[in-house]
């Protein structure tokens, strides 16, 4: 008798790819098969997925690119993948189907809804993003890894967290090493593209830092292709050794070495910082949907482990100063460093995968 099959589907961001790996994992390690649905974008992030994961391409598309002839042809896409993931659930039908948001999640959460097989979505930030929003009344579960998360009328959630990957797990509360006069290590991560405002904005502030510090400090900084090049020449004018990259594959290491992380405060990213346990610095991005960032920074701000600065407010004066109060102040460090870990969720996998076994337990 086969495996029971567990189909996840997710877009293609980090966002959405990281708590989804994290869930694959789990459930490989579990005894179960698992299947990850999703598009050519997010194929090219399933590289850190177990082996034993098989990767679908589904067709799928969305109204928010492209010109009104493209526009135009988005129902017709979507509809041939749910076509497709229609005919491959009728060959291998799933126990259980988790999205993860995206668009590319539509297909399959579509086809397991005509074809009445458990369901359910996992929501990463604070504010349902627009997929998730409208498969929320139509499945079995809602698992929210940011609490509370803003919900339609009549739809109930459960907290889970946000699931990390085991490489972030193995890193947990890592010990960390208080600023001081020596090497120290600053993490620059804007989400799984980058961030155009923080290679803007970042080296210039590390740029205007006290002398004796700025000697010290060491920086990782993740910055689109397009900006790689302006951002190892202004870390190079002012004198700091820095990797300048546009995505980093060991963050995990990264995350566990440095003093400080600035980052964007995508749900990912957020959870990734508590689990290690690290301060940080975060600047939500201005134009998320709903504002879901600034929803996801809260819980680590008001835990005293992060300092919150809004896009509208970031500029080099007012980054470098608190740069320069969180590394110029060891005990204020490690007491954030500390305040995250006690916000961290480290088991939210099980308990996701908990409601995936009561899913199926409850449908079959």
């Amino acid at each position: 008798m086969a495996a029971p099959l567990l189909l996840i589907a997710a877009g293609g961001t980090g966002g959405h790819m990281f708590p989804a790996q994290a869930l694959a994992e789990m459930m490989v390690a579990g005894g179960w098969r698992v299947k990850l649905s999703t598009d050519a974008r997010g194929a090219r992030y399933a590289g850190g997925f177990p082996k034993e994961v098989a990767v679908e391409e589904v067709a799928s598309a969305t109204f928010a690119r492209g010109g009104l002839a493209a526009k135009a042809l988005v129902p017709l896409r979507i509809a041939g993948g749910v076509l497709g993931a229609m005919l491959a659930m009728r060959r291998d039908r799933p126990a259980a189907v988790v999205g993860f948001g995206g668009y590319p999640t539509i297909p399959a959460l579509s086809a397991a809804t005509i074809l009445r097989i458990p369901r359910m979505i996992h929501e990463q930030n604070g504010v349902l993003g627009r997929v998730n929003r409208l498969f929320a009344p139509r499945v079995d579960a809602i698992a929210c890894g940011t609490w509370p998360t803003d919900l339609p009328e009549g739809v109930t959630g459960t907290f889970t967290g946000n699931p990390v990957r085991a490489a972030i797990l193995e890193r947990a509360g890592a010990p960390y090493i208080p600023p001081g006069d020596y090497p120290m290590s600053v993490l620059v991560i804007g989400g799984s593209q980058g961030a155009r405002i923080l290679s803007d904005v970042v080296p210039a502030a590390l740029a205007a830092l006290p002398e004796a510090l700025r000697a010290n400090v060491r920086v990782a900084h993740q910055a689109r292709a397009e900006d790689q090049g302006r951002v190892i020449a202004a870390y190079a004018e002012a004198g700091i050794r820095a990797e300048v990259e546009p995505f980093f594959a060991d963050v995990p290491r990264r995350l566990s070495e440095a003093q400080l992380v600035i980052s964007r405060s995508g749900a990912s990213s957020v959870a990734d910082i508590s689990i290690v346990g690290r301060p940080a610095i975060l600047i939500p991005f201005a134009a998320a949907a709903g504002d879901h960032q600034t929803a996801n920074a809260r819980g680590l701000v008001e835990a005293e482990a992060a300092v919150l600065i809004p896009e509208s407010r970031l500029d080099v004066a007012t980054l470098a100063g608190h740069v320069a109060a969180i590394l110029e102040n060891p005990a204020a460090a490690t007491r954030m460093a500390q305040s995250a870990l006690g916000y961290g969720n480290p088991d939210a996998t099980d308990r996701l995968v908990e409601m995936v076994l009561t899913l199926t337990e409850r449908k079959t």
